[in-house]
């Protein structure tokens, strides 16, 4: 039996609600309506949340545990569950991959779209400069290790999504205090 076609562009087919095959619905080319209950249904790029954690001038960054992008640099952060605010699912996050406490939280300074893997979900990532006020970091089993990094070491890092190492590299100028002043 040949798996069905559903990718990240890849419209709904069939309402989730009572199964009816769906229609268009109006101009998006991800819109589908139900001709039985009327409801209609869109593939949206899922909210993600994450930060750049800065202490002086350096900021922390993760190494990914698993796929995608497993090995590659990343910053902590995560999706956003249901109704949850972009801050209280960053403050979540951070909280659950490292065991800190952030606050002092400015952003978002990047936002990007991209896909969660080759054949992923499209993803809105909303990327924060954050202030480490608690604990010290303590990788969780989706975090396979992290370190301090300065502005110079950004281009030498691996980044799975270039718009982290943007992120970085804004949050690090923005909090950065300036040595002459």
């Amino acid at each position: 039996m040949k798996a069905a076609e559903f990718g990240p562009e890849t419209p709904y087919r069939y309402c989730p609600v009572d199964a009816t095959p769906l229609e268009k619905a109006g101009a998006s080319p991800t819109g589908m309506r139900c001709p039985a209950c009327g409801r209609s249904w869109y593939r949206n790029s899922s909210p993600s949340t994450g930060c750049a954690i800065v202490r002086g001038d350096r900021a922390l960054v993760t190494i990914r545990a698993g796929e995608p992008e497993k090995g590659r640099v990343d910053v902590p952060g995560g999706s956003l569950e249901p109704g949850e605010h972009p801050v209280d699912a960053l403050v979540r996050e951070v909280r659950e991959e490292l065991g800190v406490e952030i606050d002092d939280i400015t952003g978002p300074l990047v936002m990007a779209t991209h896909t969660y893997g080759e054949d992923g979900p499209f993803v809105l990532a909303l990327g924060f400069a954050a202030r480490l006020v608690e604990g010290e970091p303590e990788p969780a089993d989706d975090v396979a290790g992290f370190r301090w990094v300065a502005a110079a070491d950004l281009d030498d890092l691996d980044f799975a999504w270039e718009h982290d190492r943007e992120l970085v590299r804004r949050a690090l100028r923005f909090r950065t205090p300036d040595p002459a002043h």
